[in-house]
């Protein structure tokens, strides 16, 4: 738990160091996340994203992750996937329009990513810490003449979750209402100056209510802080997200 409040604090100095200069936006997100298990061993992961541009004027985002899961034990797996994420701009006029200059209304990033998840308890609370890296390989929205339209970087994500549920609960949680509290911070480790010129990329910081319906289904809602550090500007993005969790 000590170790967890550590993170918690370099997570959030991180965050308010990007909050003194940046531009504020709000959004909606919609967050669906399937864990089928095909035996004791091997599963598959899959989550499916839509997010909302700013004032939520349109949909500007999707993302689609499948992967294979393969459970080391009961509390730890690790899973190989694939990710497709789909960017949707709708005025072309903020970008460079000079002459001999291609600007793209949808661009792609196409990833590769590993990651490592470790489940326990701290008293009565479930507690859930990943690690992942991923392999960008990411389309520019807009290509000069004689230069390079894609780039490629590395990212590691780590991400911890806890949920306390709201009522008296044995060794394992299959029904009823919930809180949760979680953090992400996101860590350029490869080409960077592709990115934004920084190993810290972003900060997500989120809270939510929910209700488990059974052991295979939670539906819950909250609210998402994300401080991204950018090439040009910062954002601060706050998010009202929908959330959807199925196990089989």
């Amino acid at each position: 738990m000590k170790r967890i409040c550590i993170l918690f604090v370099i997570c959030l100095f991180a965050f308010f160091k990007v909050n003194a200069q940046t531009q504020h936006q709000s959004s909606g997100w919609l967050f669906f996340l399937n864990s089928t298990k095909f035996n004791d061993k091997w599963g598959l992961h899959l989550d499916v994203q839509v997010r909302s541009a700013d004032n939520w004027d349109y949909v500007r985002n999707t993302l689609f992750r499948p992967g294979l899961t393969y459970y080391i034990s009961k509390n730890q797996n690790v899973t190989l996937g694939y990710l497709l994420a789909q960017t949707y701009f709708t005025d072309l006029n903020l970008f460079d329009t000079t002459p001999g200059v291609v600007v793209k209304s949808t661009i792609n990033e196409h990833r590769i990513w590993e990651q490592y998840i470790l489940n326990h308890k701290i008293k009565s609370i479930f507690a859930a810490h990943r690690f992942r890296l991923e392999q960008r390989f990411v389309e520019r929205n807009f290509v000069a003449p004689n230069t390079d339209p894609n780039y490629f970087s590395q990212r590691f994500r780590y991400f911890f979750r806890l949920i306390q549920p709201l009522q008296k609960t044995q060794a394992t949680f299959t029904k009823g209402a919930f809180v949760a509290l979680q953090n992400e911070v996101f860590l350029n480790i490869q080409n960077k100056e592709k990115v934004n010129n920084s190993v810290f990329d972003q900060n997500r910081l989120y809270m939510a209510v929910g209700y488990r319906f059974s052991k295979s289904f939670d539906l819950e809602a909250g609210y998402l802080n994300q401080a991204q550090h950018g090439a040009q500007n910062n954002t601060l993005n706050n998010v009202a997200q929908l959330a959807i969790y199925t196990r089989f």
